[in-house]
């Protein structure tokens, strides 16, 4: 899904949420990363195959 350059990290790269935001909705609570992930303000992850990222809990929220 990532047209510039450099690319963004893919969707199985551990640091995926560094991609471009490209769609941002704080009233719902989510956004769109160009890579495909959308990510929730709670720190959670629903991945373009369906698959989810649970959210942060705990100290790992800080």
């Amino acid at each position: 899904m990532c047209q510039h350059q450099p690319p963004c990290p893919s969707v199985d790269a551990p640091d995926r949420e560094r991609a471009r935001l490209v769609a941002y909705h704080p009233e719902q609570g989510w956004g769109l990363l160009c890579n495909g992930v959308v990510c929730f303000d709670d720190c959670g992850e629903l991945l373009p195959d369906g698959r989810s990222v649970p959210a942060c809990t705990g100290s790992a929220a800080a």
